[in-house]
């Protein structure tokens, strides 16, 4: 009896017990699906999130003051060479020699303690303004409800139009009172509303992004008396796969505005705005752990439900394997016929389980957000790989035990 034989006597086998094979098949498909299941759902959800959050995530970087603040950088405990600031003028030719690879957006923190005012209504001295150009809210990801962005004429000529939050809204307008072209008071000078943002909540108490407004960047930096602003850009790449070239780029240009010398490092910093991709990479990866950790208690509890049914197997087959063995069958045959029966067992659910697996998770991947239909090549050959050990590690100690039989006593057994 050779290993085909093998393999041909474990499919026979399969087919003569067909509803015990569905039964163990079903436990190992339960098993594989809730593994794949899982796993597809989680990759899913991530790749939805993440294309949300395109704007914030990988395919951005930012070019900021050297060590953050300007003034001196810190680098291993030391204090090195003082860098000036970025200035308006420099960030403003950065964007414009950037606009010929992609789009970029100048913006600055003017105060975080500024008191609004409008007629007799006052604001508590929280509020934030922020200077931003005709880009800044969609690089940003922050949407308009009501009214408009400013227009490129506005952030050229610098006009006093503002973009207010919500808190701001409710604190300074009644209810049933439209703020789009009302006038607002910023640093004593009168200011028109052309839009109001949607509501971006918060973590606990700080609501900061519905108590800010965004001025125009032109009109931002004329508050900058003392030159003390710290002027940030954000830029993005074509796609995420570019980024390295397009920030080597950008490198290159901003060092020609700083004329930074070739002996010189850079008087400036680059930073990926990855924050918000790590965070979800980080939290996806906790999940498909216990993704997992939950699909292999399931899968153990199905392992031994199929070492059981092979027991069983074994015990209704003595009398079979005692001709076997007295036409010549050896023990390696024996256990390679158990082996593959509980192998073929596993596959067959496996198949199935991956196939719902697979189902269930795009479903719930489309349940919380619609989008495409994902196939987890990778889970799938996991699960594969998992199945095959499955049959073997169940399928041992049955066909151990098969091995071992005396076939005279075998012959013997009613």
């Amino acid at each position: 009896m050779n290993l085909i034989e093998n393999i041909r006597e474990a499919l026979k086998s399969v087919q003569v017990n067909i509803l015990r094979t569905i039964l163990t098949g079903a436990i190992i498909a339960i098993g594989i699906s809730s593994l794949v299941g899982m796993l597809t759902a989680i990759d899913g959800i991530k790749a939805q999130i993440s294309e949300s959050f395109s704007g914030l995530g990988a395919n951005s970087f930012d070019v900021r003051n050297r060590g953050f603040s300007g003034g001196r950088a810190i680098s291993d405990g030391k204090t090195e060479k003082s860098y000036p600031k970025l200035t308006y003028r420099e960030v403003q030719e950065f964007k414009q020699t950037y606009s010929s690879i992609g789009i970029s957006t100048v913006f600055v923190s003017v105060s975080g303690a500024v008191e609004v005012k409008r007629g007799s209504k006052t604001t508590n001295p929280n509020t934030r303004v922020r200077g931003g150009d005709e880009n800044y809210l969609s690089i940003k990801a922050i949407k308009v409800e009501s009214g408009r962005n400013f227009s490129n004429l506005e952030v050229r000529y610098g006009n006093n139009v503002a973009i207010i939050g919500q808190e701001l809204k409710t604190t300074l307008f009644e209810a049933n009172e439209d703020p789009i072209n009302e006038k607002i008071t910023i640093f004593g000078r009168p200011y028109t509303v052309i839009g109001v943002l949607e509501k971006q909540g918060g973590v606990g108490n700080d609501q900061g992004a519905d108590r800010q407004i965004i001025i125009p960047v032109e009109n931002a930096a004329r508050l900058d008396k003392r030159g003390v602003f710290n002027y940030t850009v954000t830029a993005v790449a074509s796609s995420p796969e570019r980024i390295e070239y397009e920030m080597g780029q950008a490198i290159g240009m901003m060092r020609k505005i700083r004329q930074d010398k070739v002996v010189e490092e850079d008087s400036f910093e680059l930073t990926k705005s990855r924050s918000v991709a790590e965070s979800l990479e980080e939290v996806a990866g906790y999940l498909r752990i216990g993704g997992f950790g939950i699909g292999f208690i399931t899968l153990l509890g199905a392992s031994i439900g199929l070492m059981n049914i092979m027991l069983v197997s074994v015990t209704e087959r003595t009398r079979e394997i005692g001709i076997r063995k007295a036409l010549g069958a050896t023990p390696l045959r024996i256990r390679q016929q158990f082996l593959m029966e509980a192998i073929m067992i596993c596959i067959l659910g496996g198949i199935v389980g991956m196939m719902l697996g697979i189902a269930i998770g795009n479903v719930i991947a489309n349940l919380i957000g619609p989008g495409g239909f994902l196939v987890p090549w990778l889970w799938m050959l996991v699960a594969f790989v998992i199945c095959v050990v499955v049959g073997l590690l169940s399928g041992y100690f049955p066909a151990y035990k098969a091995s071992k039989l005396d076939p005279i006593e075998s012959l013997r057994y009613e």
